[in-house]
């Protein structure tokens, strides 16, 4: 396949979700995840983010953790395209995960704030600066909802000018940051952390989609990918718009299950989650899979 990207995190990065074995341990069905993998890239994707909020990595075991990151490497043929997610309570435990990243061959990490309480600006430099001593790029991970720490263009240009990240997966929804962060950290990289966003962040200049809904249909999203980049409105819109019922899902808080449902409507095995996660309820099931088979019966794969 091509590589479109002019840096490892650059493209289409999805991240994965994870299959899990419907035994008593909910086990990882690692020969599934490496088929996975490698459909991603045969289909268009650039490469992959494994142990990400969408694989679970909360509910991981260490030793599957960075297993699951030699299966990603191996299966990717280039660890170029892997960038493992490395976040944990701990800088110094950030650390180590981004130290086994580099080890196993990943070309970049991905890193959120510290997310065990509201850490301050002086924190989160500082946090960085320490998971980047391990070697590899980093790209910060902004999810202002979940950490409760906002990274705004402001201190996203701090990080940057201190060395400690080449690029930002911008999840707050805010499409105007895109402009002030341009602005602010000309040579910082945006990449689309949102689906329900790609249209509009990628006209305002993201060069990659940390994405989700890939997972499920990986073509056709690459295809939207391609077109919105290159400018191609014309390609673009009508894809987006008949894939945004299914793309808004990944900005809600059951996506992984919405995400893993979808790929198992699709025949590409999703599996269940591990708790505290639970089921989609009758509703959001029926919403999910019927937004699914819509966009299958319509070509979208």
């Amino acid at each position: 396949m091509m590589d479109h990207r002019t840096a490892p995190w650059h493209g289409i990065m999805v991240a994965t979700a994870l299959p899990l074995r419907d035994d008593d341990t909910l086990s990882v069905d690692y020969d599934a995840y490496a088929e996975h993998v490698a459909r991603l890239v045969s289909q268009g994707c650039d490469g992959v983010v494994p142990n990400g909020s969408l694989g679970e990595y909360q509910t991981l075991t260490d030793d599957e953790r960075a297993r699951i990151v030699r299966v990603a490497v191996e299966a990717a043929g280039d660890g170029a395209r892997v960038m493992p997610g490395v976040a944990a309570y701990g800088s110094a435990e950030a650390r180590r995960w981004a130290e086994q990243a580099a080890e196993a061959g990943a070309g970049s990490v991905l890193l959120l704030p510290p997310n065990a309480y509201r850490a301050d600006e002086r924190s989160v430099r500082a946090h960085y600066v320490e998971v980047a001593r391990a070697g590899l790029p980093v790209v910060a991970y902004n999810n202002p909802f979940d950490t409760k720490v906002d990274l705004t263009p402001r201190l996203l240009a701090q990080l940057h000018a201190d060395g400690s990240i080449v690029a930002v997966k911008e999840f707050s929804g805010d499409v105007r940051r895109a402009y002030e962060i341009a602005e602010l950290a000309p040579g910082l990289d945006l990449l689309t952390g949102a689906d329900d966003v790609l249209l509009e962040l990628s006209v305002a200049g993201a060069v990659g989609w940390i994405a989700g809904y890939p997972n499920a249909l990986p073509a056709s999203c690459a295809a939207l990918y391609r077109a919105a980049t290159a400018g191609d409105l014309g390609t673009a819109l009508p894809l987006y718009r008949a894939l945004h019922p299914l793309l808004r899902w990944d900005s809600k808080p059951e996506f992984v299950q919405a995400i893993k449902l979808s790929m198992d409507v699709a025949g590409h095995r999703g599996g269940p989650c591990r708790p505290p996660r639970t089921p989609l309820d009758e509703e959001r099931y029926a919403a999910v899979r019927a937004a699914t088979e819509k966009a299958l019966a319509e070509g979208l794969a």
